[in-house]
């Protein structure tokens, strides 16, 4: 790993050091060895501006990594062969967990916005960027095509959705994926699970439906799974 990104996500995770040692060693971890939070500024999918929703951002881990980014970026920190991050972005995330929500809040300040909010009961805000990373799979398929029609309307025109999910359609590393869920379920105490995976054609599908121009991009590096990253843009 080039040792800039390497910088970059230890000053993501600086942050939760506020609050708490747990917080900060689950950001230190899942920054470093989950491959969708750097590929996301790899390739450049970001806008320099407008405003992000992250769905389900959990303790805000997303939102800490675009400050970072901003900040590493500013200081020439910054690694030379990848595109600019995101400097104007409003930042906003909503989770269902208000532990969560509140580790984000501590962890984050004032600059991002972040609420406990069901994503189920909540009407998006207009938005450029609507990010849904490991989400669907917990709602019910009619409740999963709800989430997506919703965002579809929320984007403004030309902006993106990033859904990541699983791909149920891949053989033995969906497997390694699914089992890999149950335990991590399982060591937050929640041992039974109604987990609902799709394949990869049904979420192009289902993107198709909502009136966005999907790309499917492997989002497994370094992992056995078998995860796949989701770039819907909102034809103008």
């Amino acid at each position: 790993m080039d040792p800039r990104a390497r910088q970059l996500l230890a000053a993501a995770a600086q942050p939760y050091k506020a609050a708490g040692r747990y917080a900060w060693h689950f950001a230190r971890g899942k920054l470093r060895h989950d491959p969708v939070f750097l590929a996301l500024l790899r390739c450049g999918l970001l806008p320099d501006r407008g405003s992000l929703l992250d769905v389900g951002c959990g303790q805000g881990l997303l939102l800490s990594l675009l400050n970072a980014a901003k900040e590493q970026y500013r200081a020439g920190l910054w690694p030379p062969d990848w595109p600019a991050p995101p400097m104007h972005l409003v930042l906003r995330g909503i989770d269902l967990r208000a532990e969560r929500v509140q580790l984000a809040r501590r962890a984050l300040g004032a600059s991002a916005q972040v609420d406990a909010r069901d994503l189920r009961d909540l009407d998006f805000p207009a938005c450029s960027v609507i990010v849904l990373l490991d989400v669907l799979l917990y709602l019910a398929e009619a409740e999963q095509a709800r989430a997506i029609e919703k965002a579809a309307r929320a984007i403004e025109p030309g902006g993106l959705l990033l859904l990541r999910e699983a791909d149920a359609g891949a053989g033995i590393a969906f497997q390694a994926t699914k089992w890999g869920e149950r335990l991590a379920g399982a060591l937050r105490g929640e041992f039974v699970q109604q987990l609902r995976y799709r394949s990869t054609a049904h979420w192009m599908a289902q993107l198709a439906a909502g009136g966005l121009v999907a790309e499917a991009l492997p989002m497994s590096e370094g992992t056995p799974f078998a995860n796949v990253l989701f770039a819907a843009r909102k034809v103008v």
